[in-house]
């Protein structure tokens, strides 16, 4: 017999050698000579060592009262980078050393090793693994931006996106702000005009919901929720549908898949800025403000003409050309958001159908949390539009104030009566531009359902979402149409709002998605 070998207390006793090797490499040759094991009439060990015959050894050990796990015994022996822990070593030792006190500290300490061994190999592994990831990273970006050098305008929008969740929204609320003190240094934030005090219409600023809710609620709203869902997507989501090698370039990926919409984020930028933005304040302001008149109605913006007393044109050709340059800003982070929504809607459909790293739970939990997140930015979307059609059919209507006018719409169902709006010529461009916002808000949504959202898994969320769309978009398109069209609108809102806390609709799914622990 080797001199290594000897037979102590009945079992079969192999010697350390001062092994070079790590845990696994150690724990296996152990395990396969039987080291330990009771011995046969030969003197050899009775066989390698199995995963339950270790589990067995290990819980009779007269001191380790709970015993052990078998899944973890089976870590041990499979080939991956878990280690073991500081007890379990010490179980080993036991084992291996043949219950002999001296033996057992031998094994002990050359266990012990061993494993620091392994975790030494394990951590130079992932520095390795991150330099390579990094040095890919990097080769990706240069492959990205070598084409096309300078400033790249879809890429700058996704990364005002990519942030925190603070900065974009706290901005456009703080620009609606500044606005709001403004008008109130110039007098027009809360003014009436009239030809008589039965007649006077509330024309003020902070009276003017598309430039009060809008831009200090919704709006900032549809921001965060944009921001977070982008952000998820990038760190999280789309990592769940990849493999390891496949990560490392899932930044570069995104950024091409970004950068392929190029033409659409100018196209939305220059429509945004040279026509929501400048023709409209020439047109609808500069315009009128400098002839005396037009064919709009009155508002804070074109106050000088019939209240020179409280504002002059030139103080409101500034005010209003502020307002509207922040306005056209604001408007192109909103439709830069639902360009994303789209992006990542086809991008999620896309990466999932050619996938099978991610199982079927985890898969749907991402989708799943992506339409939430598109379906809470609809919503805003179309209560932004919902603010702009209110505005301008309340300042071509008969009613003094913009709450009045609204509450008496709600009685007027209640009477039986009708509130009489007077036939005017006034235009509305308003009308045509938050109808434009509408169908814009809903497309990746519809988009994102079709794609990802029509299957079976799917089917009764995705019915509750279009639902709540379809009765907020009723409410938007209704308004003016008869009288108690407030009252739809009102329901519309309170579930829009219900389904901006709660996007699950009172569903509530608990994640299926299991960590994944280091088992010693």
């Amino acid at each position: 017999m080797p001199h290594n070998r000897l037979i102590k207390n009945g079992k079969y006793f192999v010697a350390p050698q001062n092994f070079s090797g790590n845990f696994k490499a150690l724990f296996s040759r152990l395990t396969a000579e039987g080291a330990g094991r009771p011995v046969d009439q030969h003197g050899l060990a009775d066989g390698p060592w199995t995963a339950d015959l270790l589990v067995e050894a290990i819980s009779a050990i007269d001191v380790n009262r709970d015993g052990i796990d078998l899944r973890t015994v089976q870590v041990w022996f499979q080939d991956n980078d878990h280690g073991i822990s500081s007890t379990n070593i010490r179980w080993l030792a036991r084992i291996f050393g043949c219950n002999d006190p001296e033996a057992a500290s031998l094994w002990q300490a050359e266990l012990t090793a061993a494993k620091e061994r392994l975790t030494n190999e394990r951590k130079a592994a992932k520095r390795k693994l991150a330099t390579e990831a990094l040095v890919e990273e990097t080769e990706n970006l240069n492959v990205l931006t070598f084409p096309i050098q300078g400033f790249s305008l879809a890429r700058r929008s996704e990364a005002i996106f990519s942030g925190s969740p603070l900065d974009l929204p706290s901005s456009i609320f703080a620009g609606a702000v500044a606005l709001g003190f403004s008008s109130y240094f110039l007098g027009i934030h809360n003014v009436t005009y009239g030809d008589t005090d039965a007649t006077l219409k509330q024309v003020g600023f902070l009276w003017a919901p598309n430039w009060t809710f809008l831009f200090m609620v919704f709006l900032p709203l549809f921001c965060a929720f944009v921001i977070e869902l982008i952000v998820f997507w990038k760190n999280e989501g789309r990592l769940t549908f990849l493999t390891e090698a496949e990560r490392t370039s899932s930044a570069g990926d995104w950024a091409r898949r970004i950068k392929g919409s190029s033409y659409t984020y100018w196209s939305v930028f220059l429509i945004c800025i040279g026509f929501a933005g400048l023709f409209q304040w020439i047109g609808v302001r500069f315009v009128s403000l400098s002839s005396g008149g037009g064919d709009y109605a009155i508002d804070w913006g074109t106050l000088a003409l019939v209240r020179p007393d409280v504002i002059s044109v030139p103080q409101a050709l500034a005010f209003t050309g502020f307002a509207y340059l922040y306005m056209c800003l604001c408007f192109y982070l909103l439709f830069a958001g639902l360009i994303l929504h789209y992006t990542l809607a086809y991008d999620l459909w896309d990466i999932a159908g050619h996938s099978d790293v991610a199982s079927e739970e985890d898969a749907h939990e991402v989708s799943l949390r992506v339409m939430r997140g598109i379906f809470r930015c609809t919503l805003l979307g179309i209560m932004v539009a919902t603010c702009m059609k209110l505005q301008s059919f309340y300042l071509t209507s008969s009613g003094s104030s913009i709450l009045r006018w609204l509450v008496e719409d709600m009685l007027s169902v209640l009477r039986g009566s009708e509130v009489l709006n007077p036939e005017n010529a006034f235009r509305r461009p308003t009308h045509y531009t938050s109808l434009l916002v509408t169908l814009a808000t809903c497309t990746p949504f519809f988009y994102g359902s079709i794609r990802i959202g029509l299957g079976s898994s799917f089917h009764e969320a995705s019915v509750k979402m279009t639902a709540i769309v379809a009765l907020l978009t009723i409410g938007y398109l209704m308004i003016g149409a008869f009288a108690g069209f407030s009252i739809l609108l009102c329901v519309g809102l309170l579930v829009a709002v219900y389904g901006l806390f709660d996007p699950a609709l009172g569903k509530r799914t608990e994640s299926k998605r299991k960590d994944n622990q280091v088992v010693s």
